[in-house]
């Protein structure tokens, strides 16, 4: 056996190096934690790096597919709640009035104006696909939308973006069909997140119209 030379004290690092690698180590790993691991995981992003990068709607996207996920277990366990639950007996009550006169009723017709659409996008999905279609509004604007998903119901969240804030105006499961109106809480992107849980592929077509400066598919 061989003996392995042991190092001198002049060759071991001092405490001074030991606590200035752990400090280095320390603010290394802060700043990937701020700028890298929040918003790809998390989608907080305070220093607003993650979104340059493009980090913070992939965590966004993440969000999204949690909330979808959890939704999911919920409106399972709900549906087997009252699978299990007994039928309550149906009450019969037999209700004797006299004849009524009926007037015929009168018809009124309404004459609405037709809408001008400024675009239509058509929109396929594979199963288990996601698509992002946003407007480019001011804070005020309102937008006309209508649209109709061809070959099965989707799920859909209309949200904004845009100077550091976010919300979200309305989600939906399992939705056919939507039409309204848009108004941006504050300028950005404001539009809609679409996503096929269905075994067969579907296309949703969007139609948009009133006041934006431009329709970008960001996803």
């Amino acid at each position: 056996m061989y003996n392995a030379d042991k190092p001198t004290r002049d060759e071991l690092p001092s405490s001074l190096q030991l606590l200035r690698s752990t400090v280095i180590a320390l603010v290394v790993a802060i700043v990937v934690l701020v700028t890298v691991i929040l918003p790809s995981e998390y989608a907080i992003d305070p220093t607003g790096a993650g979104r340059i990068l493009g980090l913070t709607e992939m965590g966004e996207i993440k969000e999204q597919l949690a909330e979808e996920a959890a939704a999911d277990r919920a409106a399972t366990q709900q549906v087997q709640k009252e699978v299990s639950a007994p039928a309550k007996p149906e009450q019969v009550a037999e209700v004797v009035s006299a004849p009524a006169v009926i007037e015929p009723p009168k018809v009124i017709t309404v004459v609405e104006p037709a809408v001008v659409w400024r675009d239509e996008v058509r929109i396929p999905l594979t199963p288990g696909q996601g698509a992002e279609i946003k407007l480019v509004m001011k804070e005020g604007e309102v937008a006309t939308f209508t649209w109709n998903a061809i070959g099965g119901p989707v799920n859909y969240d209309t949200h904004g973006d845009g100077s550091g804030r976010s919300i979200s105006y309305e989600k939906g499961r399992g939705v056919p069909q939507d039409e309204g109106e848009l108004e941006a809480a504050f300028k950005g992107n404001h539009g809609w997140f679409f996503r096929n849980r269905n075994k067969q592929d579907v296309t949703v077509v969007l139609k948009t119209g009133g006041e934006y400066s431009a329709m970008k598919r960001v996803l």
